[in-house]
């Protein structure tokens, strides 16, 4: 090897040369230090001949030519990296950093293909398939895009070779492949926001690698004559002459779009810009190099530019429709077929026998047809501005879908006619009528062709595949009618052992669902139908404007039935998904060791299963993940499952196994010390202890082996029988087996140890031990021995051990004691007693006679105190003696015995083998972080709300173990009083809490496990038996992490006075590590947290910055990469900043800082803060890891299990995407997190296990998926960005990657932590944000493009997992409202009473069946049945059961009901009207009150408006309905509905902190009514004064279009229907069912209005300086109303309850005149009418506000209340902390 490159030497030259300062390029190294290999020659990175390999195939660049524009070039200093930085202008950082990148890449690969490699290939040579592979994988996507467009690659590799000096040692010229690969990932490492536009990188790409090709090849410019250049170079040229330019189009239009809010038909997002580079004309039209004069390049609103590419997204609910048209049809036409057959009353096998029934079935081609027009003519409406000159087919095919839809409708048509026609005119079905027949369903024949082509391919996918990824012209030209051809949505058809699967699921459901509906929803409404068409003349209430209005009455009944049957599948799919899920997690082992009794039954096996699962394979077979394998795979995990043959065989202590076992097993249980999950007593209990005292025998955990020993005591007392006996019963049991011998040896042990050797007495005791050991040896110990006095002996034996336990040794009781032992062993035990000359015979008495009573006097010799191990192990003793009861709730802690349970079973499921650290997959893990919580500071901390309750007052309780723990960890490190906390500890506090919270820091300590657990694994890949024998011997010298002299038991005659102590780590496996450790963990393990903000923060001090900082101290393998910004010359320049914390230095050093175009944020924040940092991540996978996960370190242990799989075939593709299982941590902190926890649970394990197999959709619904790193980072990143757009960004990845041939799969063997919102108020935002974003994704070509391209079956689960589940929970609201405005309508018209004596509607099967769903689905069905299930596979049925009672008795369905309404409300007015946002949930504790005026805020339109409506909707329809009369079946009818209302208004103070104390409730008022009357202006926030609130609810009213304001209005117009109803039902009307009355009802709103007009202007004019005048106005309208009343009273039938009727009709008008003035405020904002409409509404919200608050009041104002509430919202002992801390709350008040 030649590694004589010196860096800092060429990067000198390379700055003087360009111009730089000499400072800025001195720069920190990230992980090999590349700047100086000769003088980091000992870097643990450098150890690896791979690296060297890599550097020296990237060293030579002599022989090329040198770059034209390079200053002080020197050829013999360069790489290959200098030399494409100097010739293509590329930023010195970036040069750097990926120079590094592609090292570690081709390290890494080569270290993983190992084996598969000549023998005789050097280890630091290069092999050329490796640098071949990265280069192929890298540039796939540029070969498939060069493919789409017909355009040749111009990426030529050679056979032989090129220039001199590149073949050495291996025979092939690898430079050329790495050049390729080197130049894509320079400029994908200087794309900046392009990154997101894989395929505008292709097109950059494409002539940079002919640039690079002309250059090499020294072609000759034909132009010039000269030697061919790049088109770009120069310093920086790439960043300013192709990246800017780009990014400034971006930004542009970003602008123009004003922050997202324009139509997303306006403007060009990420999308578009990309989706320009898909188009052969892109060529020709934008060219190379890049000339900003193109039409490209024209800004928004100029004559000539570009517009939208490749789909329009435009806001409409028909996109549901448009996107998975397959769904409606089918549900459609089956409803017509079910109809057309129930019609005829007989059973449908009846019915289908009759010809005249099937040709009218066969109508529902008339209707197929039909509905191709609607889909042509929504093609057509949405996608109309695609259209341009260059598309102009588009347009045509656009216009003959339309026609050749009404084309096959008027010849169905016509065809139908003509068979009916023929039929009765021949009055049967003569021949020539069937021979029409025959002509219609050939028509249909020809219509399905293209179904049954659809079918085919779908029986035969690799066929479609195939053709559909095949770039032949004739395909085009065939598929051209069907679809636009795109890039991405082809060949993503499964393979058929997949396709069988998901289609026998679907066909199950289907089958069920449609026979659920025909028999219960359709069949039951047609007698009912029938019925209500023969009545006639029934009495009307009010005026009729059209004749027949019962038809109307059909309408209404049907609507909520149709409604149901629409979205029942919704219901059917989490039946059977659930069932599903429950199967599959069987089949996966999932749930078989739920508690510490079932992991005792298998823990003697525990060792083989680690061995088999965590460590390496020691025989590889030659070839991996063959058949061969797969086999001996599956036969070795069954012997471990069940417990037979070698791999499940008892270990034995001598066995390596045990040891490497022991070591991860105790690092294991140390780690849930150090996080205060376990007290110091049970890591004594837990912990596995090495061999000592001569053990010989696995010595288990203490917890495992409780009453062991006791119970081989009672038997052998009780039992009469021989040794053979005897030892069959001990041996039943392995634990018993082992505590027996275990006591019997230390016990021999501990006597010999602490009496002198060369002693008489040392001699008896070894001489006694001896005749024990003989006697068992022959079996003859029970003939010999009294085997009942063995529990006295044993009484002494604990007293013996307890006297040693004690810090003062009592030497005169441990003679006594011995003594006592030496009677009981010598002379009474034996069961043939011997005299005193046979005992000195056999040396078991002393030789002389005096010595007798001075036995043990002189020669006990008790180890010092200071001897940790010794006494260690005599508390062991002294627990296997005396454990009387059961230890299985050993640990303690519910989130120890948690993971230890997960941990053991997991170890029993499929997972591939593990490779050698070394060899194993390398990966990186990112972490995007804003500006939330690193770490709880002091005052977030202390401050106490209302109730005195602060954020620790509030862990302390909610964690009473961890909190226990923590302080005996602090008393151990010197704490010696809890007060001393906050001042000897407090940054230890600091880290206890926020390991709590949903804080960075706990992230970062989840995510370092990976890095410590990659160094122990490393240590135990490599060492030798010996290294761990005399490893686990030198652990076995030191103490445990209890202090040495603490005595155990912990009984209160025992004094503890801590000494010396000793640091954690002193006994963890890190003791034993040689060094090499640092360097595989650094090799294979990247950490990177994207911390946008950070430079702003250390610019204002900001606590966070300093906290970061710590968490870089703390973790020396963690790196930050932040945006910063430098201001200068009047611009701001922006650079992406990788750092980490020098530990020589003890500073922070920056490690890259590469410039960007322009500022970060051109789309969502997120996705862009993900893009910048993802430079800086390496290997060949990353992990994205939200801020408020968590990670174990047992977890850690098996990533490298979890990265195998990507060499694994799931389906007929290997995994691109990595599915995790999650754990949401926060479901202990209140009942509201615990039931978002059981949502989330029930998704994140059993719906995505289904999601991933058997239906093959499973996406990315957030962290932390394990990203193909390769893979998506040639295809857009890990998420989109566009604005608006993309706010669910995460899921687009998975979008993304179905779209692009990627393929997804879930693993539940390992589990991260995960944190969800805890209260209300932070769930409700939070469902808010994904309800809106789903809103957008309906309107998103990436749900069009699945919809279309995917198969049926696959569509379905698309539709139904993702946006189909938001839309039918809007459906289920729907249902509620069609069905209570439908029977307002039926009772208010008279058409109720009409129709009640001829067709009861109410006693009817299929609206039962709609209220009973609609029902169970208010009440969370979606989610309980799934987490029923789910909790029943991993806790057992029992306690599912139990946890659902309880969740219904902490009012679990209120909280469901609420959702459905927060999730309905924005998914509709996201797609209505737009308004998607990123809402900021916060993520702390809720322990504050929320006041009413901002529960009033976040609320009132979504909930408090709509349940109002409902309410008064029920209680105008109890007064006017005549089946309102039976209480009961009122009662039965609309208790749903009913329930609906009180969970949309009660909810928000039954889960609020003292929602019904009644001091807050009149504090909360007052509170309410002054943000009321606050004043509005530009300089006010929403929360502090009404009217700016109002204004912004107002601001989706705003940017939406002119249909979302029409169907706005078309809504809002359904409040004056409560004025028409109820009015001719007033006593004044007297039964008059004229027009004029609704007229003059009018009239009393005009005048009623007018009032109210006069009374403000009187107010504004005269209150203030002239009152007398305001108050005679008053008097005046006073007088005047009651005189009108007066007269009302006299001359006509008004009566006094007319008023308050009169209310129920005026105050719905009002409101929706106020709603109908938003809308079109525009017009009327500069007229005098709005301050009159800001007037009323004012009006209203108080009304509203004083409407919710009074059941409030009402249930503040009861006893009781408030501690129930309290009990229900918190846990038992946080609810009596909540009550102590009032009360000296109170006291310190009172004191005061």
């Amino acid at each position: 090897m030649s590694l004589r490159r010196n860096r800092p030497a060429a990067a000198a030259a390379a700055a003087a040369g360009g111009g730089r300062h000499p400072e800025e390029e001195a720069r920190a190294d990230n992980i090999i230090p590349i700047q100086d290999v000769v003088m980091h020659g000992y870097h643990p990175t450098l150890q690896f001949p791979e690296v060297r390999a890599a550097l020296e195939a990237l060293a030579h660049a002599a022989d090329l030519p040198p770059p034209r524009l390079a200053r002080g070039w020197d050829a013999y200093s360069a790489d290959l990296f200098d030399w494409l930085g100097e010739t293509f202008g590329f930023q010195k950082d970036n040069v750097r950093n990926q120079r590094e990148h592609l090292v570690l890449l081709l390290a890494n690969a080569q270290l993983r293909a190992g084996g598969t490699l000549p023998s005789d290939h050097p280890a630091d040579v290069l092999h050329h398939s490796i640098a071949r592979g990265i280069r192929k994988k890298l540039l796939k996507n540029y070969k498939s895009w060069c493919s789409y467009l017909g355009k040749k690659q111009h990426v030529s590799v050679p056979g032989g070779t090129f220039g001199r000096r590149g073949a050495q040692g291996v025979g092939h010229d690898t430079r050329r492949d790495l050049m390729y690969t080197a130049l894509y990932l320079l400029i994908w490492g200087e794309a900046a926001n392009l990154r997101f536009m894989p395929e505008c990188l292709c097109y950059i790409f494409h002539y940079m690698a002919l640039d690079l090709n002309h250059v090499l090849d020294q072609s000759v410019d034909i132009e010039t004559g000269r030697l061919s250049m790049p088109a770009v170079q120069g310093e920086d040229a790439f960043l300013e002459k192709v990246v800017t330019p780009i990014y400034n189009v971006l930004k542009a239009e970003v602008d123009f779009s004003r922050n997202g809010t324009k139509p997303h038909s306006a403007w060009r997002n990420y999308d578009d810009v990309n989706e320009y580079f898909w188009s052969r004309g892109v060529f020709r039209r934008l060219q190379w190099p890049l000339s900003t004069s193109r039409a490209f390049f024209i800004p928004p609103g100029n004559p000539g530019r570009i517009g939208k590419t490749g789909f329009v997204e435009q806001r409409s609910f028909w996109n549901v429709y448009r996107s998975f048209d397959r769904v409606w049809v089918m549900l459609i036409l089956f409803f017509q077929a079910a109809m057309i057959v129930a019609w005829d009353g007989r059973t449908p096998w009846d019915s289908l026998r009759f010809q005249d029934i099937q040709v009218r079935v066969l109508s529902v081609f008339i209707t197929w047809a039909a509905l191709r027009i609607v889909q042509a003519v929504l093609d057509a409406g949405t996608q109309y501005s695609l259209v341009r000159r260059e598309t102009i087919l588009l347009a045509i095919r656009m216009v003959l879908k339309v026609f050749v839809a009404v084309g096959w409708t008027i010849t169905f048509s016509v065809l139908y006619v003509r068979m009916w026609d023929q039929r009765w005119r021949d009055r049967r079905w003569s021949v020539a009528a069937n021979s029409r027949v025959l002509n219609y369903l050939e028509a249909a024949a020809v219509f399905v062709i293209p179904q049954v082509l659809a079918v085919v391919l779908f029986i035969v996918p690799w066929l479609r595949n195939f053709l559909e990824k095949t770039n032949w012209r004739i395909l085009y030209v065939l598929t051209w009618w069907f679809q636009t051809r795109t890039f991405v949505g082809r060949g993503v058809r499964e393979g058929l052992v997949d396709n069988i699967k998901y289609t026998t699921f679907w066909v199950c459901l289907l089958t069920a669902k449609f026979a659920f509906s025909y028999f219960l929803q359709i069949r039951p409404m047609v007698g009912p139908t029938k019925t209500i068409l023969s009545l006639h003349d029934i009495r009307r209430n009010w005026f009729e404007f059209m004749p027949h209005t019962e038809r109307i009455a059909i309408i209404l009944l049907w609507a909520p039935v149709v409604l149901i049957y629409l979205m029942d599948i919704q219901i059917w799919y989490a039946v059977v998904s659930s069932l599903t899920g429950a199967l599959i997690g069987l089949f996966s082992h999932l749930g078989e060791i739920r508690s510490v009794e079932q992991l005792r039954l298998r823990f003697q096996f525990f060792a083989s299963a680690m061995q088999f699962n965590l460590m390496p394979e020691e025989h590889l077979d030659a070839v991996r993940g063959g058949l061969r394998s797969k086999l001996y795979d599956a036969i070795n995990r069954l012997k471990l499952r069940y417990g037979f043959g070698r791999p499940y065989r008892k270990i034995e202590g001598n066995e390596m196994e045990a040891k490497r076992f022991s070591l991860i097993w105790n690092e294991i249980i140390q780690i849930f010390r150090e996080e205060d999950i376990v007290s110091d007593k049970e890591v004594e209990l837990l912990e596995l202890p090495p061999v000592v005292w001569n053990i010989r025998v696995v010595r288990w955990p203490c917890f495992l082996l409780n009453n062991e020993l006791l119970l081989a005591l009672s038997q052998a007392k009780e039992l009469v029988a021989d040794d053979k006996t005897h030892w069959a019963k001990i041996c039943s049991s392995e634990y018993r087996r082992c505590a027996v011998i275990e006591a019997y040896d230390s016990i021999r042990y501990l006597l010999l140890e602490i009496v002198e050797e060369r002693t008489v007495e040392h001699i008896i005791f070894s001489q006694m031990f001896l005749a024990f050991d003989d006697a068992m040896k022959f079996g003859k110990f029970s003939e010999e021995y009294k085997l009942d006095l063995l529990p006295e002996i044993h009484s002494s034996v604990i007293t013996l051990v307890e006297l040693l336990l004690k810090e003062k040794k009592d030497q005169t009781k441990i003679v006594n004691t011995l003594q006592t032992l030496y009677v009981f062993a010598i002379h009474d035990f034996p069961k043939n007693k011997k005299d005193m000359e046979q005992l000195r015979q056999e040396r078991l008495a002393p030789q002389r006679q005096e010595e007798s009573s001075l036995l043990f006097e002189d020669v006990i010799r008790c180890p010092n105190n200071d001897d940790v191990s010794f006494y260690k192990q005599v508390r062991r003793l002294h627990t296997i003696l005396t454990s009387r009861d059961s230890m299985n709730d050993v640990p303690k802690n519910p989130e120890a015995r948690r993971r230890i349970t997960f941990f053991s079973n997991s170890l029993f499921m499929n997972m591939p083998r593990a490779k050698k650290v070394e060899n194993m997959t390398a990966f990186s893990v990112l972490t995007p972080y804003y500006n939330e919580d690193v770490m709880y500071n002091k005052d977030q901390l202390r401050r106490e709300n209302e109730d005195g309750v602060s954020i620790l007052f509030y862990l302390q309780k909610i964690y009473e173990d961890d909190w226990r723990n923590f302080l005996e960890r602090m008393h151990r490190q010197g704490m010696t009083d809890d007060s001393e906390i906050w001042a000897g500890k407090y940054q230890e506090l600091r880290l206890w809490a926020s390991y709590r919270g949903q804080t960075l820091a706990r992230t970062v300590r989840g995510m370092m496990y990976y890095h410590r657990a990659l160094k122990m694994l490393s240590f135990l890949d490599n060492a030798s038996e010996v290294e761990i024998t005399e490893g686990t011997k030198h652990l076995a010298s030191f103490g445990s992490i209890r202090h040495e002299n603490d005595v155990y038991p912990m009984n209160g005659g025992f004094q503890q006075r801590p000494q010396r102590r000793l640091d954690r780590g002193t006994s963890t496996v890190s003791q034993l590590y040689k060094g090499q450790e640092d360097g595989a963990a650094l090799m294979k393990y990247t950490y990177v947290v994207a911390c946008q903000i950070y430079g702003k923060q250390k610019i204002l001090k900001d606590q966070r910055a300093e906290d970061i900082l710590n968490l870089m101290k703390k973790n020396e393998a963690l790196r930050v990469a932040y945006v910063d910004e430098v201001h200068e010359q009047g611009y701001t320049k922006y650079y992406s900043v990788l750092i980490k914390f020098d530990q020589a230095s003890q500073s922070e050093v920056v490690i890259y800082r590469i410039r960007l175009p322009g500022e970060l944020k051109v789309g969502e924040g997120k996705p862009e803060n993900q893009n910048h940092a993802i430079i800086f991540t390496r290997g060949d996978a990353v992990q994205t890891i939200d801020m408020n996960q968590d990670n174990y370190f047992e977890e850690a242990l098996k990533m490298r299990n979890l990265l195998e799989q990507y060499d694994y075939y799931h389906g007929s593709r290997k995994p691109t995407l990595l599915g995790l299982r999650e754990h949401v941590f926060t479901g202990s902190v209140s009942s509201l997190a615990w039931f978002m926890s059981a949502q989330e649970t029930s998704f994140v394990t059993l719906g995505q296990r289904v999601l991933a197999n058997p239906l093959k959709v499973r996406m990315h619904y957030g962290h932390p998926d394990v990203f193909d790193r390769l893979w998506f980072l040639t295809r857009g990143g890990v998420s989109k960005a566009s604005r608006v757009i993309n706010i669910s960004e995460d899921i687009f990845a998975g979008f993304n990657c179905t779209l692009r041939g990627g393929n997804v799969s879930h693993h539940e063997y390992i589990q991260v932590g995960k944190g969800r919102d805890v209260g209300l108020n932070q769930i409700s935002m939070f469902e808010a944000k994904v309800s809106s974003g789903n809103g957008e994704q309906t309107l998103s070509r990436d749900i069009y493009r699945l919809g279309h391209r995917l198969d049926f079956f696959r569509m379905l689960s698309v539709f139904y997992t993702t946006l189909g589940f938001y839309f039918n929970t809007m459906l289920v609201v729907l249902t509620v409202y069609t069905f209570v405005w439908g029977r307002l309508y039926l009772a208010l018209s008279g058409l109720e009473a009409g129709i009640q004596g001829s067709a009861n509607s109410t006693n009817n099967k299929a609206l039962g069946t709609v209220l009973n769903q609609q029902f169970i689905i208010q009440l969370g069905f979606f989610t309980a049945l799934p987490m029923i299930i789910e909790n029943s596979l991993e806790q057992g049925f029992l306690p599912a059961i139990w946890d659902f009672f309880t969740m219904q008795m902490n009012f679990s369905s209120l909280f469901y009901t609420f959702s459905m309404g927060t999730k309905s409300h924005y998914y509709g007015r996201t797609i209505l009207h737009g308004g998607a946002k990123y809402r900021a949930t916060g993520r702390g504790f809720v322990v504050q009150h929320k006041s009413f005026a901002e529960n009033y805020r976040l609320y009132a339109r979504s909930h408090f408006i709509k349940a109002i409506e409902l309410g008064i909707i029920l209680t105008v329809y109890a007064a006017h309905s005549v089946i309102a009369k039976n209480t009961l079946v009122y009662i039965i009818m609309n208790i749903s509905s009913w329930f609906l209302v009180v969970s949309w208004i009660m909810t928000p103070f039954a889960f609020n902190p003292s929602g019904f104390d009644w001091l807050k409730t009149v504090y909360d008022f007052d509170d309410f009514m002054n943000w009321i009357w606050y004043p509005g202006s530009l300089f006010y926030k929403a929360e502090q004064s009404w009217e700016v609130w109002w204004n912004e609810e107002q601001d989706h009213l705003r940017t939406t279009g002119l249909w979302g304001k029409i169907l706005e209005i078309l809504l809002d117009l359904r409040y004056f229907f409560f004025q028409y109803g109820v009015v001719y039902q007033l006593k004044i009307a007297n039964n008059s069912r004229s027009i004029a009355v609704y007229l003059l009802s009018w009239i009393c709103v005009a005048v009623i209005f007018g009032v109210f007009v006069l009374m403000s202007y009187a107010r504004d004019k005269y209150a203030a300086k002239q009152h007398l005048y305001y108050r005679v106005v008053q008097a005046a309208v006073i007088i005047l109303a009651v005189l009108v009343l007066i007269l009302f009273l006299e001359f006509t039938q008004f009566r006094i309850i007319d008023i308050f009727t009169s209310l129920l009709a005026f105050i719905p008008t009002g409101w929706g005149l106020i709603s109908i003035a938003q809308v079109i405020r525009p017009f009327i904002e500069s007229t005098v009418v709005w301050n009159s409409v800001i007037s009323v509404a004012r009006l209203y919200e108080i009304l509203l506000g004083v409407f919710v608050m009074a059941p409030v009041a009402l249930l503040s104002w009861l006893p009781g209340f408030q501690e129930m509430q309290t009990r229900v919202l918190f846990n038992e002992g946080f609810s009596r902390g909540l009550q102590i801390s009032r009360i000296l709350t109170g006291k310190k008040t009172n004191t005061a």
